[in-house]
């Protein structure tokens, strides 16, 4: 079973299974005596011995590999298209071609576009020798991109500059490979697009997608490079007996990487209830930048007993209304959307794996996948604790009461003073942040949100009020580090304050002061029928006390 976070158990009966799996995974491969200019003249000498190296001749090979490549392409019949700067639909070109005899293997389309690589430049210095030296700007050559149905894997994608050291970048995607090891081993599933859908067997494909983390998982990508760049891709610009000779290997490291928890709903309804349900109650406190809806069909997917089936997908549009719940951090991104018809997904995306911190070398894979999955079990938990905020009867007196750390006495943390209110609005913000946060960072998501009001905050003022909610149990210090974490409880509460005097106090006296005048609306909102009987009673209340409102 997936590792346990709060959402999950919170919507665990609503659920028939959840499974975590590995989605896009883009790898970077490139050969380490290509990338300095000593390497590069080694690697030639391997090459061709006693033949000198000139520029004239790397843009020949350039020219070599990619007549090789239109030769082969009309030898075997295989599509060769050129491709503009910046078409982002390769992809879905390719899906289109991908041939439909389901036990086809081998390179099916073949794309060329235009884009940066390295380049070198040459010349003979004052002593006569070659000198190497690599252009800053990259200059846009062509690359070459192979479309593949591996046996293993699906749809592989390898891109591959056609200029030395001819830099290469795998695509792969995981469900794709969950999908075979699947069905090879006769589990059942449902799929649709990039997804397993409600009636699959989500028990069994989280234990085939747990083959993928570990040492297993990293053989298996090294696997299916060597079986593809080399004699599909590579054998262009070098053949065998040249690669052998001239020691020509790959070393890989990961690019970017896409991980997910997919929650199984028995119903699409409930499923939708409680999604937007969390989005309303949840993107104010964790300032979520854009909600996106991408309109598709008005209704969700519903068996017509009448007509018999369900609704089939049109083209490339969506099947119902898609909403987005998108949290971005440097280059990390978090996000919760409904895919399918009734499966929720909670996705991590690594667009650059520097940001995990872990290293980028192909080695450290499994290292990369717990951390991704220790990041969606967190921000599952700070997106319940947000969704379901509690608040003991003792602790609104006992927050604002002055609290002790070490031999010094902290002040409270008072949310009546606005300067408090932004600082636990901004805590609630960053306690979904991977690695969690530092002092300057709260300050700038201070003046970020309040604007002129807040300006001359900065770090050191942040220090001091992190103090007051560390004396309160609310955050915490990483280690010995100056990062901050909010603990479990702490993000609740905070909530609870806030909800309680922005969602409840403030709207309440509002409609006290100013009751609304003329016919009611047709159609009451829940909330709002809570509203007005509440108003109606305070207000009864008031004239008790005999306070004026």
């Amino acid at each position: 079973m997936p590792a346990p976070d709060d959402f999950t158990d919170y919507v665990g009966d609503l659920l028939t299974g959840t499974y975590d799996c590995v989605d896009r995974i883009l790898l970077r491969g490139y050969f380490r005596f290509g990338q300095t200019s000593g390497g590069l003249l080694q690697w030639w000498e391997q090459l061709h011995p006693g033949v000198e190296l000139t520029e004239e001749k790397l843009r020949a090979m350039a020219g070599d590999f990619g007549r090789r490549v239109a030769a082969f392409a009309r030898k075997k019949e295989i599509p060769l298209e050129h491709c503009q700067i910046g078409d982002k639909n390769k992809h879905q070109r390719a899906e289109r071609l991908r041939p439909k005899d389901p036990n086809f293997t081998g390179v099916f389309l073949i794309l060329v576009a235009r884009a940066p690589a390295l380049m070198w430049k040459t010349w003979r210095n004052r002593a006569g020798k070659i000198v190497l030296r690599r252009l800053k700007n990259w200059p846009l050559v062509n690359h070459y991109h192979f479309h593949i149905v591996d046996p293993e894997w699906g749809h592989v994608t390898i891109r591959m500059s056609g200029h030395p050291p001819f830099g290469v970048q795998v695509s792969l995607n995981g469900h794709e490979w969950v999908q075979r090891q699947a069905r090879k081993r006769g589990r059942h599933l449902v799929q649709e697009g990039n997804c397993f859908v409600g009636g699959s067997d989500a028990a069994a494909l989280h234990e085939i997608a747990e083959e993928l983390h570990g040492a297993s998982g990293l053989m298996r990508l090294a696997e299916v490079c060597d079986r593809w760049v080399y004699r599909a891709c590579l054998c262009f610009g070098l053949t065998e007996s040249e690669q052998a000779r001239s020691n020509f290997r790959y070393s890989y490291s990961a690019a970017q990487l896409e991980y997910s928890r997919n929650l199984l709903f028995k119903s699409g309804r409930r499923m939708d209830e409680v999604y937007q349900g969390l989005i309303e109650r949840t993107r104010q406190h964790l300032d979520v930048p854009r909600l996106k809806t991408i309109f598709g069909r008005k209704n969700r997917p519903h068996v017509n007993r009448a007509r018999g089936g369900r609704l089939e997908k049109i083209l490339d549009r969506s099947m119902h209304d898609l909403t987005v719940f998108k949290l971005h951090f440097g280059k990390l991104t978090l996000k919760m959307y409904d895919k399918g018809d009734r499966v929720l997904r909670v996705e991590v995306i690594a667009h650059n794996i520097g940001e995990l911190r872990c290293g980028k070398q192909i080695n450290k894979f499994p290292e990369m996948l717990a951390r991704m999955r220790t990041m969606v079990v967190e921000f599952l938990n700070v997106v319940q604790a947000a969704h379901v905020s509690f608040l003991g009867g003792e602790q609104l007196d006992a927050l604002a009461a002055p609290s002790v750390r070490g031999a010094q006495r902290v002040a409270g943390v008072d949310l009546q003073k606005p300067r408090m209110r932004a600082i636990a609005a901004a805590v609630v913000v960053l306690a979904a942040k991977p690695e969690g946060f530092t002092a300057k960072q709260l300050a700038e998501q201070i003046r970020q949100t309040q604007g002129r009001s807040m300006a001359g905050y900065h770090g050191r003022q942040a220090a001091y009020d992190l103090r007051k909610l560390r004396g309160k149990t609310l955050v915490e210090r990483i280690g010995q580090s100056r990062r901050y974490r909010v603990k479990r409880p702490g993000v609740p509460t905070l909530c609870a304050l806030w909800l309680l005097r922005e969602k409840i106090i403030k709207p309440v006296l509002a409609g006290v002061c100013r009751p609304k005048r003329g016919r009611p609306p047709k159609r009451v909102h829940r909330l709002d029928q809570h509203y007005h009987n509440l108003q109606r009673e305070m207000l009864e209340t008031f004239q008790t006390l005999k306070i004026a409102a």
